[in-house]
């Protein structure tokens, strides 16, 4: 028996896959060549993380645009101005705004799920989008016709069913992408947009059994973007408390990156309760330098010096490519990152006596 172990997500794509994105979007390449090279892609990321010995696999969202804008591919009521996400390196994202109602996903997660078990009879993982992000979809000022509370109305019944296809499609788990949380502290230190995304979240979760629940977790980091983040610098105290309000069965939580992850233990042991698992971070995406499987031992050890062992697994910080255009990454440092989460969990789970 060894801990649990899973990505987090998103995996660097293929360079062909690359070349193609950017055809595509110049529209020299039909989109069913893009889908074929897609596929071939997630084929390969399955194959390649089966081989590294990954008891849980994901498909590497190789058919995502990005982890947050997957839901909105061809949504036509939209307008490119919408909220801007500034990173520590001066670049920023920024994300649409909804010009009309009502809002429905146009893409849905669970096909990505069945995509992926086409390829593989391993438990397959699946990240989606949390409601709390997409909540920021909606413009500063009221849209006609279609106030904010139908909106979040309409956007809670969307995410679940995002979630619920994903489970009833096969997925071993689902991962609602969180990285919006530690952000809203920088933009109300009041912790009052926090307050809303935790409501709004668990307006959907509260809505699954405790037995859905147990394979549904949720994923925090400081963003990862261009070897760069957007909230690192937001204290981790303020989050953690709210964030295991959650009603949640599994943390995903960023910490190899933690300028100080034996403090950042010592709140999360606070914050326990019985019915969840903590997943904590022992690879950083963003640093260049591969961990060995001896350093990611030590932090698994570290960690148990605070969770329960039944109640711990270890994860990597964040995906590694969460945007489909940012390269800073190769897909072979990936890889080898993640090889040795998997080894180096192996050797704590023995140094535990598992």
């Amino acid at each position: 028996m060894t801990l649990p172990t899973e990505p987090i997500g998103s995996i660097p794509r293929p360079s062909n896959l690359q070349t193609a994105l950017a055809e595509h979007a110049e529209g020299r390449l039909a989109e069913a060549e893009l889908r074929t090279l897609q596929e071939r892609a997630t084929a390969d990321t399955l194959t390649r993380l089966e081989q590294l010995g990954c008891p849980v696999l994901v498909d590497g969202e190789q058919a995502k645009p990005s982890f947050a804008t997957y839901p909105l591919t061809g949504l036509t009521t939209l307008d490119p101005n919408g909220a801007v996400i500034p990173f520590a390196d001066g670049h920023t994202r920024q994300l649409p705004c909804l010009t009309s109602g009502p809002f429905r996903y146009q893409v849905r997660a669970e096909t990505y799920v069945r995509d992926a078990l086409r390829h593989t009879d391993r438990p397959v993982k699946q990240a989606v989008i949390a409601p709390s992000a997409l909540s920021l979809l909606y413009p500063g000022e009221p849209i006609e016709g279609y106030s904010r509370e139908e909106f979040l109305r309409d956007l809670a019944d969307e995410a679940e069913t995002d979630i619920r296809g994903c489970l009833e499609a096969g997925a071993h788990s689902v991962q609602l992408d969180f990285t919006e949380g530690r952000m809203s502290l920088k933009l109300d230190p009041s912790g009052g947009v926090l307050d809303d995304f935790i409501a709004l979240n668990n307006e959907v979760l509260g809505r699954f059994s405790d037995q859905e629940r147990a394979r549904i977790g949720v994923h925090t980091c400081p963003g990862g973007d261009h070897d760069s983040t957007h909230s690192l610098d937001v204290d981790y105290a303020e989050l953690l408390p709210r964030l295991f309000q959650l009603k949640a069965g599994n943390f995903y939580l960023q910490l190899a990156s933690e300028p100080d992850p034996e403090r950042v233990l010592e709140i999360i042991a606070g914050q326990l309760r019985p019915d969840i698992r903590v997943f904590v971070g022992v690879t950083d995406p963003i640093s260049a330098t591969t961990e060995t499987p001896e350093e990611v031992r030590d932090r698994v050890l570290l960690a148990a010096r605070y969770i329960p062992v039944d109640q711990l697994g270890t994860c990597d910080d964040c995906g590694f490519s969460p945007f489909a255009d940012d390269t800073s990454t190769s897909r072979d440092l990936a890889f080898a990152k993640i090889e040795a989460r998997v080894l180096g969990t192996a050797l704590a789970s023995t140094a535990l006596g598992l």
